[in-house]
């Protein structure tokens, strides 16, 4: 019905809206995961006639440079794990960073610790709570060249625990491609429409927006499961 075709519509824009980075297959997917009956061609349809599909994209880059060597497919979680830096300020001006860290299989954000300056005993405090807490360890560590990172303090806790760190050649991040899009959704998605009041404040709406990337996100490369939902299914599997 005219009724149930405005409800659709004011929903695909608030999706567009609320998730800059969904395209229109994403924005289906997350319709049908909500139970609305419609199928790809009205979806599509509705999306061009409100003009999201001019929404403002970013290029993509060209990846022609080869790695210094192949790295092994990924078969399962905790096999590599990604970690960078994104920065941002207060609603004072003052600056803060916040260490991010994926998993690249799963695409599971494993958390967003947010610091005012870290530095790599910073780093190490996070990766000793995944070990210890979450009872998780990486086989590798794919990271950039920060002093954080090739820090005497983290090369030693990788080294007791066997963990092998990756870094990325100097000026390529398409070295690291998962953090690289990661980052991107986090600033569009979290950074970039907030205030943030406090440090306390940050870390508060960091934390919330990773629950819903963790468990509302779906990712095309996981066959449209969330995150949460792909390790269930590993896990499951493993059961069998």
């Amino acid at each position: 019905s005219r009724r149930d075709d405005r409800a659709i519509t004011l929903r695909i824009r608030e999706i567009a809206e609320t998730r800059i980075r969904y395209g229109c297959p994403r924005i289906h997917v997350l319709l049908r995961r909500e139970g609305w009956l419609i199928n790809y061609k009205k979806t599509h349809r509705i999306y061009c006639l409100e003009g999201l599909n001019l929404r403002r994209k970013r290029p993509r880059r060209h990846i022609s440079a080869a790695h210094r060597q192949q790295r092994p497919a990924l078969t399962h979680i905790d096999q590599c794990w990604s970690m960078d830096f994104v920065s941002d300020s207060l609603f004072n001006g003052r600056r803060f960073r916040a260490l991010t860290v994926v998993d690249n299989f799963s695409r599971e954000c494993l958390a967003i610790h947010a610091g005012k300056s870290l530095k790599g005993e910073d780093v190490v405090r996070v990766m000793e709570a995944l070990r210890v807490l979450d009872k998780r360890l990486p086989v590798r560590i794919q990271t950039d060249n920060g002093s954080e990172f090739i820090s005497k303090s983290l090369d030693k806790w990788a080294y007791e625990h066997g963990v092998t760190m990756d870094f990325s050649r100097p000026g390529k991040p398409t070295d690291n491609p998962f953090i690289e899009s990661f980052n991107g959704s986090l600033r569009d998605e979290c950074l970039n429409i907030h205030w943030f009041l406090s440090l306390e404040d940050a870390q508060e709406k960091l934390d919330n927006w990773r629950r819903e990337y963790n468990h509302e996100r779906t990712h095309s490369s996981l066959n449209d499961m969330t995150p949460a939902e792909f390790i269930r299914s590993l896990r499951k599997d493993e059961d069998l």
